[in-house]
């Protein structure tokens, strides 16, 4: 998710549907999925075809399955049935009881307490709410029914385990959350309990209500509420809210104005949830909950909240600070230990080294170039600043604020200089790579592409459409780094052939001055196709896009889009790259940098697949499309014959290591 690539994708047939979330199994590594109710399928990454995965027709229909950590999957039926997935998979079908008749399963989680797995799920019949707690180990099952409430029902719920007592909470549509108290070891002997609630929270403030649609816990004094909320009179918002439930107060907020699907997730201090199209991951802190704190979020509004490593672009000038701290991962954080009697004294000037990184961000909005420059240095030379990295995504950001405000700006030795000696990403600093293919930095780029992990496959296919349709003669003026060409690569400059050769233990002199004073190795006379077809610079900017990282899916569409001439002079690229790389033994080319043959054939392959009804019908590309073909085919041919005699080279050596090294003799073998 931090790098924001897809790893693996995968299918089911036509007609059929995944009725219950995928789960990963923690254990063996292994995905397990459910489609249309009973067929169960497990496979891991390096499967591609779900149809030839591990498949399991079960003999009732499953609600959901979970997976613990320390306990494996469990797999609850619609009916109430549960099984762990070992017992389930030595009998598929096995018959599995019908424990709750005509009730219908809302919901469901499963936890562990201490080396015990216990599942719990809630269920709904005629307008009563029953809760059943199953211990797997000790196959005990107990069922409670839910305490009714007059003219409201529960829309929502989630639990924890602690100390023996499961704490369930549900947000119910009367726009209240009501907690209930479970205790694991039960002395009663009674089948069905009555569970009694309490109200913990009235999700209402200053006039408007949280119409509540989920909601997570975060630690004993917080939860997280996915919802709408509404004033008299006024349009209700969807938004992220944080609730203090020891103090019933609303911690903060956050509009989503794109829209969510109603879902929340909580995972490792993380917030996941659907905004618009995208999944958004936020990060958040919780610290120990006080009463001034709570009140002073009520009091003062200005300190950032919920923090998140989305660019929302929603934020106003005024939310600057919001938009820089979102990078930090901070939320939830007591308001610098002020109390509500200094609230009321003329607070004191805050000394620099206590502002947060948005702050000094937000001070320097108005400063000169220079001065702006100057301490953005300053900031970045303080090594034990939190969150370093995310503060130096930061920086970035505020520089190409600068740049889009004032077009004339644009600190190109600043920007290289923060990506060639920091551990950046592009999620850190999004804005970075749009802003360097407008003003045609292609050595900015090339860089961001060599150390980005997370490049959007979009912002690639820019790169290379830049690449392709800049001329030589202005690449020649630019500084590029050549590492991963100046060993290899064959160009014609001036109807004179330049090949260019590493001496000296690796290193020439002469290439550090002009790249053009390169040593001339020898005279010899090659076909147009043994010529590289663009020049050194462009080589190594093109080298840079085929390194790095991309889902075929993603990129294909956008590869369409190339246009045909940047296609076909790519496409030779390739295909000098193809040869250059056959001649060696290892097929691999020589130099620090160099693409792979592997990545250079899967480029080769997109380009293809994207441009080749283009491709056929370009009379340019005919000659190329002929020479590709006859050299794959010499190839194949080549490997076929090898293939040949793989078994008589192995029985060769066979022979080899069965005889005495110390005899000599001299034996003829006849390969048949």
């Amino acid at each position: 998710v931090s790098d924001q690539k897809p790893l693996g994708c995968w299918s089911v047939k036509h007609g059929q549907i995944i009725t219950c979330p995928v789960v990963c199994n923690f254990e063996t590594h292994e995905y397990i999925a459910v489609h249309d109710d009973k067929v169960l399928r497990i496979w891991k990454n390096k499967d591609i075809n779900l149809d030839k995965v591990f498949k399991a027709t079960l003999s009732a229909d499953v609600y959901r399955i979970h997976s613990l950590p320390n306990g494996g999957p469990v797999v609850l039926f619609k009916g109430g049935g549960v099984r762990t997935l070992d017992v389930l998979l030595e009998a598929p079908q096995q018959e599995i009881e019908n424990i709750i008749s005509d009730e219908v399963i809302k919901w469901s989680e499963a936890s562990m307490e201490g080396q015990q797995p216990v599942l719990i799920f809630a269920t709904e019949k005629d307008g009563n709410f029953f809760v059943y707690v199953q211990k797997l180990k000790m196959n005990r099952l107990q069922k409670y029914k839910l305490e009714q409430q007059e003219l409201s029902k529960p829309l929502s719920f989630t639990a924890y385990i602690k100390n023996q007592i499961i704490t369930l909470l549900c947000l119910y549509s009367n726009d209240s959350v009501y907690e209930v108290l479970i205790p694991l070891q039960q002395t009663s002997e009674e089948e069905e309990q009555i569970l009694s609630k309490s109200l913990i929270l009235k999700l209402s403030v200053s006039g408007s209500v949280l119409k509540g649609t989920s909601f997570v816990v975060l630690d004993k004094d917080h939860i997280a509420i996915l919802g709408s909320l509404a004033a008299p009179g006024e349009e209700s918002k969807e938004c992220l809210t944080i609730w203090n439930t020891k103090f019933q107060t609303l911690q903060t907020s956050k509009e989503l104005p794109l829209g969510t699907s109603g879902q929340l997730w909580c995972y490792e201090e993380k917030f996941f949830f659907t905004h618009g199209k995208v999944l958004t991951v936020m990060m958040y802190k919780c610290e120990t909950s006080s009463l001034a704190a709570a009140v002073g979020k009520l009091k003062d509004s200005q300190t950032p909240d919920v923090s998140s490593f989305v660019n929302w672009n929603t934020l106003a000038d005024e939310e600057l600070v919001v938009s820089f701290q979102s990078q930090q991962s901070v939320a939830l954080k007591s308001e610098s230990k002020m109390t509500l009697r200094s609230k009321r004294n003329t607070v004191a000037k805050v000394q620099p080294d206590t502002l947060s990184v948005g702050q000094i961000l937000l001070n320097l909005k108005d400063a000169s170039t220079t001065v702006f420059e100057d301490e953005l240095r300053q900031l970045m030379s303080k090594a034990q600043m939190p969150d370093f990295q995310a503060s130096i995504g930061c920086v970035i950001t505020a520089l190409i604020k600068r740049c889009k405000t004032n077009p004339k700006y644009y600190p190109r030795n600043f920007l290289l200089h923060i990506v060639e000696t920091r551990d950046l990403s592009y999620s850190l600093c999004p804005d970075l790579m749009s802003v360097a293919l407008e003003k045609k930095d292609v050595h900015l780029l090339q860089i961001c592409l060599q150390r980005f992990p997370d490049i959007p496959e979009e912002t690639t296919y820019a790169c290379l459409k830049v690449f392709l349709s800049i001329s030589e003669a202005y690449l020649q003026r630019i500084d590029v780094n050549l590492e991963s060409v100046i060993c290899y690569i064959d160009v014609e400059f001036n109807n004179k052939e330049v090949k260019t050769e590493i001496v000296e233990n690796g290193f020439n002199a002469e290439l550090e001055h002009d790249i053009w004073d390169t040593k001339i190795t020898k005279e010899t006379h090659p076909t147009a196709g043994e010529l590289c077809p663009v020049g050194p610079q462009k080589a190594a900017l093109l080298n840079a896009v085929l390194q790095s990282a991309y889902s075929e899916a993603f990129l294909l569409p956008h590869l369409k889009n190339l246009p045909a001439q940047q296609a076909v002079l790519f496409l030779r690229y390739l295909y000098y790259l193809y040869v250059k790389c056959s001649e060696k033994i290892n097929t691999a080319l020589p130099g620090t940098r160099s693409p792979t043959i592997s990545q250079i054939m899967d480029w080769m392959c997109l380009l293809l697949d994207a441009h080749f009804t283009v491709m056929v019908m370009l009379p340019e590309a005919k000659e190329l499309l002929s020479n590709l073909h006859k050299f794959v085919r010499a190839q194949v041919r080549f490997y076929s014959e090898l293939n040949k005699i793989e078994g008589s080279l192995q029985e060769l050596q066979r022979r080899n290591h069965q005889k005495d090294s110390q005899t000599y003799s001299i034996e003829v073998l006849e390969l048949i």
